[in-house]
């Protein structure tokens, strides 16, 4: 293992039972073990720490990050807690009892205590200095933060500009004093926005009082990122949220994140069947009707789905905002009706081959006002659902569908039996 990267060889550990996933992983030193340990999924490593001594547990907690720690520690039950904590250091026992204290979902809940901080007052001779003591204890030293003596953030400093400074020049001298800092019970997407836009390796998280608390890493910002795009993905898919990953689910957990979503649909799409019973006559009249039925149903849906996934996205990602809705508005408007006349200027000939130009008239019709529909339902859902305090994810591919079917029913018959003078 030793010329191996930790996540090589935790990814190889995850492949295994618990028990034998722990017989290879106490072979290798102490340091070694919390590198790969930290780089197991949160599920594998609380399945871990049940079979675990708890000296050797204690061990890997003492060595894991600050905030590793943390999200760990939350993950063990009550008497795994009772049992680990006699076996760390005070200073250690406090940390991790204050940072699993933050609501989850928010910046404290992400941040790490171990950031290195500066005095404004120290030169750039002793602020390297201590830095160079600190290193092995903290996430980063590439930018340091500035603080006073009650721990107010002041500023922050690259290494960069300390080692390339005259050893003479005070540390107040050579801070941001922008520091783009957060509030520690802020969301944590906004955190990750915050270090994509900025562009900074990490991100400073402050209390009520301004004190600097601790910070947030790019690299823990990216997984943030990619939990809400799998969480939104899910959502989409009409899927609750998993407790663990696909790899690791079990039957009855993947059951529960489907079954309650496709229970619903069910039952709207009762509203297209009763559309179509309630148009039977009309059907009657004209088979030819039920040939394009599926065809412009599923063009207002595949509409509306483009639509709902461009408006949930731009949202999450702040490209567009609950205010521009309007804007947004008229623009869609414009593009489905251009869509629309495509693809009835497409159907339309089929319409005439296989019913006749009233036929023809009535499809490509109904295609311009279904698929006008569709997107409609597909941009405002995520908007609706925003404007009261919702995930827009929730405006899922199958829940427009369904939506978007049930309408191109009613929108197609009542067309076709203005147009055909059907009684």
């Amino acid at each position: 293992m030793a010329n191996e990267h930790p996540a090589d060889i935790a990814a190889a550990l995850q492949q295994t039972e618990p028990a034998h996933a722990w017989s290879i992983l106490r072979e290798a030193a102490k340091p070694r073990q919390a590198d790969i340990f930290g780089y197991l999924a949160l599920d594998f490593q609380a399945q871990l720490a049940t079979i675990m001594p708890r000296a050797d547990l204690a061990a890997i907690f003492v060595e894991m990050n600050a905030d590793d720690r943390a999200d760990l520690y939350k993950k063990l039950t009550d008497e795994q807690r009772e049992a680990l904590m006699p076996a760390l250091a005070q200073a250690e026992r406090e940390d991790i009892r204050q940072l699993a204290a933050y609501e989850e979902g928010t910046a404290g809940a992400l941040m790490t205590s171990d950031y290195a901080s500066l005095s404004p007052q120290l030169n750039a001779k002793q602020a390297i200095e201590m830095l160079r003591h600190e290193a092995p204890n903290k996430e980063t030293i590439y930018r340091a933060y500035v603080v006073d003596g009650e721990r107010h953030l002041l500023g922050s400093v690259r290494l960069q500009d300390l080692i390339t400074a005259h050893g003479d020049v005070k540390v107040a001298d050579l801070m941001e004093r922008n520091t783009h800092a957060i509030p520690v019970n802020a969301d944590v997407e906004d955190a990750a926005r915050k270090i994509a836009r900025y562009d900074v390796i990490a991100l400073p998280v402050i209390d009520a009082q301004e004190r600097l608390v601790g910070i947030i890493t790019h690299d823990d910002a990216l997984d943030v990122m990619e939990a809400e795009a799998t969480e939104d993905f899910q959502r989409l898919g009409t899927v609750t949220k998993l407790d663990s990953s696909v790899a690791t689910a079990t039957v009855p957990m993947l059951y529960r994140a489907r079954i309650a979503w496709l229970m619903l649909l069910v039952f709207g799409n009762i509203f297209s069947g009763a559309g179509i019973a309630h148009f039977e006559d009309t059907i009657a009249a004209y088979l030819a009707l039920m040939f394009f039925l599926p065809i412009l149903i599923a063009s207002g849906g595949n509409a509306g789905s483009q639509s709902a996934t461009l408006m949930v996205r731009a949202l999450a990602t702040g490209d567009i905002r609950i205010s521009d809705w309007g804007r947004v508005l008229g623009r869609e408007l414009v593009v489905a009706i251009l869509l629309g006349l495509s693809m009835a200027a497409a159907i339309a000939v089929i319409g005439v081959f296989r019913g006749g130009p009233d036929i023809a008239i009535v499809i490509a019709l109904s295609m311009v006002v279904i698929v006008i529909a569709g997107s409609m339902i597909g941009m405002l859902l995520p908007f609706i659902l925003s404007r009261f305090n919702m995930d827009p994810a929730t405006a899922s591919t199958p829940l427009v569908t369904s939506i978007a079917d049930a309408t191109g029913v009613l929108v197609y018959f009542s067309i076709a039996k203005a147009i055909l003078s059907l009684p």
